[in-house]
């Protein structure tokens, strides 16, 4: 079997990447921006940073989307984007423009997909995507470079991950003078996430030595970076360093798969739009402490990438000192430790399971599992 390994076209990275913009655009001979930001960016000044190096090409904002995007987001964003005559689409924020914005210009250019939810698992679609330039403004989902993207099913309260290699930006911009804005709260739960994408793209059934090199990497720079991140947010080093980190992740993850963290964390945002960061640093070590007996070697690895000295210790203690290495950097975080203190109510554990077991990330899950099983691991976060 052939390994497939999918990246951007192009990448830029460091501090004032963004001014990379106006030669890119220039060079591909785009037109018009259609702009995809939420409004918080706008408010806070992001955009301008962004637009600003934009050198006279026109553009229009759609920022109606929510944090969760859902379907009729999307639907209505393919039909503000045929109504602005753009050419191609810039993404600004975090994993809900990104994956709104894919969602847009993958139906844009496969309108046989315009219902949205046929997109849902490995849809067929024929054509690229409008071409996406993706900003990041958060160091967690790594969107910008990964073949995935996440729209909420309004009908069902179900979240659709949709898997498409038609949907790469076709340029990351990588840019943590766009991060300097994220609170303390934002700076934990995304900086979680992606450490939940480097032990899960690292442990999955579809890891090999090339995704394992990235995710070891990934692991060591979190580790190593994300409390300094988030206690000083103008600490400039660890903020590249997240960046750069959140990246490297998504190299991976994006082309191997994921496990049941991310299954159990998906119903969670589309039901209760729990943010998708909390969700997986919360339930990451509970999965972890289940899957330990079919991953403990590679959980020893995770160990010594997170700076924990394990020599003398069996595989078993290695394994575990890993588990205990996430459980202690969550807490150092303020990370919400359970379910109830994010306001879940019990009787919603039984949907909740069967909605995770149905996620197209369980099959990737090192361990067999069952919605039984599932469920008890909600009732243990709970």
């Amino acid at each position: 079997m052939a390994n497939r390994f999918i990246l951007n076209e192009t990448a830029y990275f460091g501090c004032g990447a963004r001014k990379e913009l106006k030669n890119e655009i220039a060079r591909r001979g785009f037109q018009k921006a259609f702009i995809v930001a939420d409004k918080d960016l706008i408010r806070f000044g992001t955009v301008d940073l962004v637009t600003g190096e934009l050198a006279g090409t026109a553009y229009e904002i759609f920022s109606e989307f929510k944090a969760n995007p859902t379907v009729k987001n999307v639907k209505d964003g393919v039909a503000a984007f045929k109504r602005s005559g753009a050419d191609f689409v810039i993404a600004i924020g975090g994993g809900s423009a990104i994956d709104t914005s894919k969602g847009i210009a993958i139906v844009a250019n496969n309108p046989e997909f315009a219902d949205v939810v046929s997109l849902e698992g490995v849809a067929d679609t024929k054509n690229k995507c409008v071409p996406i330039i993706a900003l990041p403004t958060t160091a967690g989902t790594a969107a910008e470079v990964t073949i995935n993207y996440v729209i909420t099913d309004e009908e069902t309260g179900r979240k659709m991950v949709c898997v498409d290699p038609n949907d790469i930006p076709v340029l990351a911009i990588v840019d943590a003078e766009l991060m300097a804005t994220m609170p303390k709260g934002l700076t934990a739960a995304t900086g979680m996430d992606a450490l939940t994408h480097a032990i899960e793209g690292y442990i999955t059934k579809g890891a090999w030595e090339l995704s394992d090199m990235f995710e070891l990497k990934a692991i060591e720079l979190i580790s190593a970076n994300l409390r300094a991140a988030t206690a000083n947010g103008k600490d400039m080093t660890a903020r590249e360093n997240m960046a750069l980190a959140q990246y490297v992740a998504g190299m991976a993850f994006s082309n191997v798969g994921l496990g049941c963290v991310h299954s159990m964390a998906h119903p969670l945002g589309a039901r209760f739009d729990v943010a998708h960061g909390v969700a997986n640093a919360l339930l990451l070590p509970i999965v972890m402490e289940y899957n330990l007996p079919a991953a403990a070697e590679k959980y020893c690895q995770i160990a010594k990438a997170m700076g924990e000295d394990i020599s003398g210790m069996s595989t078993e203690q290695g394994a575990k000192a890993a588990v205990e290495a996430v459980k202690k950097l969550s807490l150092d975080l303020n990370i919400p430790q359970t379910l109830r203190e994010i306001g879940i109510p019990r009787d919603a554990l039984a949907q909740l399971s069967k909605d995770a077991f149905a996620d197209v990330c369980t099959g990737g899950n090192p361990r067999e599992i069952t919605e039984k099983d599932i469920l008890g691991l909600y009732e243990k976060a709970y």
